[in-house]
């Protein structure tokens, strides 16, 4: 049977999302790893976009990015390794046009505040991509029991 999505792009951040996004993509690629990229956008610090009151975001450097790419992707060698530069949802969505994606997996996580200062990637990208877009949110923890919920399953 053939695959709905011969590339899958999985827009990656270290920001605690990247394990979800990487699972739910692997899982879509339905062992044909190499169907994977694996996205990452060295975006400009948030604080020079903010305001000047705003905490001093620490700038990722190329090398630094390369590296935490190479960590992530260990246990899928297969995937193709992306970084990108510049502002995050209009680099995905230009990478992602001329690559020929077929869906992007991201992550859907930041709250109000952030998405009303910042601006909300995955509002962007849901709006903006030339493909199809998967938003992946965190897992819910049960109140009771501490567990996430895909554990009780």
């Amino acid at each position: 049977m053939d695959r709905p999505y011969k590339t899958i792009a999985c827009c990656i951040e270290n920001d605690g999302m990247a394990e979800e996004v990487l699972r739910e993509g692997i899982r879509i690629a339905d062992g044909a790893l190499g169907a994977l990229s694996v996205v990452h956008v060295l975006a400009p610090p948030h604080a020079l976009i903010a305001s000047p009151f705003a905490d001093v975001a620490v700038m990722e450097f190329r090398d630094e990015a390369e590296a935490w790419l190479e960590e992530v992707t260990r246990e899928t060698p297969e995937a193709t390794k992306v970084l990108l530069e510049g502002p995050p949802a209009r680099e995905v969505c230009a990478w992602a046009r001329s690559s020929g994606a077929d869906i992007i997996v991201a992550a859907a996580r930041r709250g109000l505040l952030e998405r009303t200062m910042l601006g909300g990637f995955a509002s962007q990208i849901a709006y903006h991509a030339p493909c199809p877009v998967l938003l992946v949110h965190p897992p819910v923890e049960l109140p009771a029991t501490g567990l996430r919920k895909e554990a009780l399953k």
